[in-house]
């Protein structure tokens, strides 16, 4: 059977704060983040898979999701042999993939998702101001404008906040990402502290070698 790796993924709208909080799980010893911007990032364009990302990137386009989901599984497979990510100690914490609906079932093969965490935006025009400064700090000036974050919330609202009705509703926890990175953290951990313990209290053993059992088992 095919590994599947535990997994928490974290989920909201553009300038919801997943990279900064992913980053800071990352640091906390038994979770491991990646982003899909670094699998995007770290892909190396004179392979065959890097030449096919260059081929849509270059002009613009979406990479398909197949591709997508192939140089995620390239990179994850990398971390493995290098021992930053060890699949029977560590969660995985993900963000920005899957990004839609056809993402998500092809990594249903790969993954085991345990809990959905769903940084909500209730107030969308703080959420652009947020947008708007984010882009400002890091000199990305064409960011910045109105009419390209509504953009990327309209393709968000399409493509990517459908995805929640994709996993079963009692995974999913909302936080609302208005507050602090502090305090957003606060609520986070709140939610993925007992998904921790429970890990740790029932360490993966055999459960990679046949998750069909172990699902089972759970249940």
């Amino acid at each position: 059977m095919h590994d599947r790796y535990q997994t928490i993924l974290l989920f909201g709208a553009p300038g919801a704060g997943k990279g900064t909080q992913g980053k800071i799980l990352g640091q906390i010893p038994g979770f491991f983040h990646l982003s899909c911007g670094e699998v995007f990032r770290s892909i190396d364009m004179t392979s065959d898979l890097g030449r096919e990302f260059l081929k849509f990137s270059s002009r613009g386009e979406l990479v398909p999701d197949g591709t997508t989901v192939r140089m995620w599984q390239q990179n994850m497979q990398a971390q493995t042999s290098l021992s930053r990510f060890k699949p029977r100690q560590d969660l995985l914490v993900l963000d920005g993939i899957p990004r839609n609906e056809a993402q998500a079932k092809l990594l249903q093969k790969h993954l085991d998702v345990l809990m959905v965490v769903h940084l909500m935006c209730p107030d969308k025009e703080r959420m652009f101001e947020r947008l708007r400064r984010r882009a400002l700090k890091e000199n990305r000036v064409d960011d910045a404008r109105e009419d390209v974050i509504r953009r990327r919330w309209d393709v968000y609202e399409a493509e990517t906040q459908p995805v929640l009705a994709f996993y079963p509703k009692h995974i999913i926890r909302d936080v609302n990402a208005m507050g602090s990175p502090a305090r957003v953290l606060q609520h986070v951990l709140e939610a993925v502290v007992p998904v921790q313990e429970k890990h740790f209290l029932n360490p993966v053993s055999g459960e990679q070698d046949d998750p069909e059992a172990a699902a089972a088992a759970r249940t």
